[in-house]
C-alpha cells in the first residue's frame, strides 16, 4: 500500500475546518485533523492491495464442481464522489473448476476491494473479476447491497434507501437454472 501522507490530510482537514466557519484549535475539534488521518489510513487500506494474492495463496485443488456460495459478508466503503461511507453486504456464488479457496479469503478479497474510494457497481465488478481471474472458476455469481450515507444524509435525504448491484461471469450468464438457483440461495433467508 502506497503510504498516506498523515501530515497532509490533516492540514487539509484543518483547512476545511476552518472554511466551514469552526475553529480548528476549539476544545472539540483541536484533535480532529489528526484523528481523521488516522481513519483514512483504516479506511483508505485497500489502496496498492491485490485481493488476487490473497485467493491465489489459498487455492486447494479439489474437483468438487457444485456451487458454492458465501453470503452476508458485511463491508463498508467510501463512495469516491462525497467521500461518505457506504454499507452493506456481499454474497459471492462461484462454481470451482479443479480449485477451490478458503472462505475466509472470498471475504478478506471483498474487504481489500472495499478499502478504498469507490462506487458499488465498480466494486460488485471488481469483486467478480478477482475472483474469476484469480481462483479460475467455470463461473462467479457476486450481489451487493447497500445503504449510501449520501442518499441517506444529502441530497434525497433519503435513509433506509437499498441500492443493489450484481456482476454475473462464466456458467452463469450461459445457464439460466445455475444463476436463478445462486439467486434463490442468496436470498433465502
Amino acid at each position: 500500500m502506497p503510504a498516506i501522507n498523515k501530515k497532509q490530510i490533516t492540514n487539509a482537514v484543518k483547512q476545511i475546518i476552518a472554511a466551514i466557519g469552526e475553529n480548528p484549535n476549539r476544545e472539540g475539534l483541536r484533535e480532529t485533523p489528526e484523528r481523521i488521518a488516522q481513519m483514512y489510513e483504516e479506511l483508505f487500506s485497500g489502496i496498492g492491495e491485490d485481493p488476487r494474492e490473497i485467493l491465489r495463496k489459498h487455492l486447494t485443488e479439489d474437483m468438487h464442481k457444485e456451487m458454492i456460495i458465501l453470503k452476508d459478508i458485511p463491508f463498508y466503503s467510501m463512495c469516491e464522489h462525497h467521500l461518505l461511507p457506504f454499507i452493506g453486504k456481499a454474497h459471492i456464488a462461484y462454481i470451482p473448476h479443479g480449485n477451490i479457496v478458503g472462505l475466509s479469503r472470498l471475504a478478506h478479497a471483498v474487504e481489500i476491494i472495499s478499502k478504498k474510494p469507490q462506487i458499488q457497481e465498480r466494486l460488485t465488478s471488481e469483486i467478480a473479476d478477482t475472483i474469476d481471474s484469480a481462483v479460475k472458476p467455470y463461473g462467479v455469481l457476486v450481489v451487493v447491497e447497500c445503504e449510501h450515507l449520501c442518499i441517506s444524509m444529502r441530497g434525497t435525504k433519503k435513509p433506509g434507501t437499498t441500492t443493489v448491484t450484481s456482476a454475473i461471469r462464466g456458467y452463469f450468464l450461459k445457464n439460466d437454472a445455475t444463476r436463478q438457483e445462486a439467486f434463490s440461495l442468496i436470498n433465502k433467508k
